[in-house]
């Protein structure tokens, strides 16, 4: 088991998420940067879907009750072993009542935290990843809290020290032209691809808020409720964008100004309050090209693991 004695801002766990449940408005949840997941998982030899702890903001505290072997990815949140200093992008022995400690960090929001043998909590319509909006999932469908007992399998066996870097971060995201172009209007779609965005405060697993300060995107048009997903880019009448993540709705009535590519959309979990923003529409074939060129750095991963797990 690992103990929670400090639950921090947000803790959460997760995994890649529901899919195949929108029909029925199940939003998809799961780890908001699933590379980072992918990449933690990878250094343990676990499955890439194994479960997750994702850290919002940090200063959190976690005991663990036995031996095991984690990793950790995405932001440097100040993490500290019975008070040594560790790293994302490495992996480390842990032994029984060892104390993991995040202080938190000036980049990036989330750090993920991978155990060998993954989180063992209960899978809910295929995941285990905890909806904090329909509240199941995890443990009891809410963030985790002081004195919650995370289960996991003791793992006393081989350790080899391995590491791993990230994808580079990028503040201009690719997105897929808008199915809404002919109703926004091209000179409405150039100012967006023209506009530097400031991350709102206000932004959270559902969705991030855009602010500028100018009034070019406001709008007074009206949709019916259509489907939408992670990555769609929905643009209020007040004209702040709102990119939807995993806990998003399924459906909504906003125009849409785009859809952030897939190889970008991870980008969106280490964005912090008034970090900036770009956007440059790409065609199908260019965001292709940058999911093959991130598919690859995972594939130069495992073969570089292969010899050494």
């Amino acid at each position: 088991m690992i103990k929670v004695l400090k639950s921090g801002v947000l803790l959460t766990i997760q995994d890649f998420g529901r899919n195949g449940y929108r029909h029925l408005g199940v939003s998809k949840a799961g780890s908001l940067d699933p590379f980072a997941q992918i990449i933690a998982n990878r250094l343990l030899n676990n499955n890439d879907n194994d479960a997750v702890l994702e850290i919002t903001v940090g200063l959190c505290e976690l005991e663990f009750t036995c031996d095991t072997v984690i990793a950790l990815h995405g932001a440097d949140l100040q993490a500290t072993l019975d008070g040594q200093a560790i790293y994302p992008g490495w992996t480390y022995a842990v032994k029984n009542k060892q104390v993991l400690s995040f202080g938190t960090g000036r980049a990036g929001l989330r750090a993920y935290f991978a155990v060998k043998g993954g989180i063992q909590n209960t899978e809910v319509m295929g995941s285990k990843s905890t909806d904090l909006n329909a509240r199941f999932g995890g443990i009891e469908g809410r963030a985790l809290t002081t004195g919650d007992e995370i289960p996991i399998t003791p793992y006393y066996g081989k350790f080899i020290k391995v590491g791993a870097i990230a994808p580079p971060q990028r503040k201009i995201i690719r997105l897929y032209p808008s199915p809404h172009a002919n109703l926004l209007g091209k000179p409405l779609l150039d100012t967006f691809a023209a506009t530097a965005f400031k991350v709102s405060i206000n932004s959270n697993r559902m969705g991030v808020r855009l602010e500028h300060n100018k009034n070019s995107l406001v709008h007074s048009h009206s949709l019916p409720s259509l489907g939408v997903s992670p990555g769609s880019i929905q643009l209020p009448p007040n004209g702040d964008p709102i990119v939807l993540l995993n806990d998003g709705q399924t459906t909504g009535g906003y125009p849409l100004l785009g859809t952030v590519i897939e190889a970008d959309l991870h980008q969106f979990a280490q964005f912090r309050p008034l970090d900036t923003v770009e956007f440059k529409y790409v065609t199908f074939e260019e965001a292709a090209k940058a999911k093959q060129k991130l598919d690859g750095h995972l594939h130069q991963l495992s073969l570089a693991l292969k010899n050494n797990l």
